[in-house]
């Protein structure tokens, strides 16, 4: 069986892993085979710091081996996969990964090549601005992985280079865009504004008439709108940071009503996610994961052929 391919791809504290964990409980862990791009690291931390390179270059990954892998996955063949362990920065043993019916596949450089790109059905790019990345990384290293705040601002400006030449050009590829951001640079993570970018790579007919509907039935925090986007035309959604419970409900039973083929969904968990040891929940998140998953069953039903 040839899995559905998901590529979510951002810079380093983007909310990678966040928005992951909300599509693969809600799609179901049994379901979903979870692949992370930073395990094909070529050097672990400390020759990184000793080579001065950042693990956002090409060079700093085994990025042959990346492709071939996600080549064979989205064959529906197994893979043994490398294994970085951010914890220590070091490498751990391989792990023997076999397809599922989804792959979820996160990380920096998962859209850098045309080979790679094509062994997705649905490509996400997460594009928060810099001043909040910078400040989700800064919380993430020194708490999770060993930095010291001087540490991660070195390392910030290091990579800044990489950033630009290898990252974000990657933005170009993805079928949605998605930004979350501050209303009046308050620093809530619960109560982030989400503006997601609907490009014309893939269908989005269905969320385009959920948005349409939702703000027709009084739901002011929901705008669907026609933009542009690096010259091109696209869908713009916004969901407004203040958006009601009730809002909210309103637009997941509208998706839910065009998901009525799968019965094996988790909703309990969409939007929610960890601050520190307290679990807490992100309407605009929650929509934003409803958004992606209902792509991701879409293209599940559809033969593997026309993914």
């Amino acid at each position: 069986m040839k899995p559905v391919m998901l590529a979510i791809v951002g810079d380093s504290a983007a909310g990678k892993t966040t928005f992951t964990d909300g599509i693969v409980r809600l799609l179901g862990a049994d379901r979903v085979g979870l692949v992370c791009t930073d395990d094909y690291h070529r050097y672990d931390r400390a020759a990184r710091r000793r080579l001065r390179i950042t693990p956002l270059h090409p060079d700093c990954n085994y990025m042959d081996i990346m492709a071939q892998h996600l080549r064979l996955l989205a064959q529906g063949e197994p893979i043994l996969k490398p294994v970085y362990d951010h914890s220590t920065g070091t490498f751990a043993p391989p792990e023997y990964v076999a397809p599922r019916q989804f792959m979820v596949v996160e990380g920096l450089l998962a859209l850098a090549t045309k080979r790679m790109r094509d062994c997705f059905s649905v490509k996400v790019y997460l594009d928060p601005p810099e001043d909040l990345r910078r400040t989700w990384k800064i919380q993430r290293d020194c708490a999770k992985r060993g930095y010291t705040r001087e540490q991660v601002l070195e390392e910030l400006d290091l990579r800044e280079p990489d950033a630009d030449a290898f990252i974000r050009p990657q933005r170009a590829h993805a079928d949605n865009v998605v930004r979350f951001l501050p209303p009046d640079g308050v620093l809530d993570p619960a109560r982030l504004a989400m503006r997601m970018i609907l490009r014309p790579t893939i269908s989005h007919v269905d969320l385009i008439e959920v948005a349409e509907k939702a703000a027709s039935d009084g739901c002011p925090s929901v705008r669907i709108e026609l933009g542009r986007d690096a010259g091109q035309a696209v869908d713009i959604l916004s969901v407004s940071a203040d958006i009601t419970p009730e809002e909210t409900a309103h637009i997941e039973s509208l998706l839910w009503e065009r998901m009525d083929f799968d019965h094996h969904l988790d909703r309990d968990h969409l939007g929610t996610f960890l601050e520190g040891n307290r679990t807490r929940h992100s309407d605009t998140l929650a929509i934003a994961q409803l958004f992606i998953a209902y792509h991701l069953l879409s293209a599940a039903a559809r033969p593997a052929e026309e993914r």
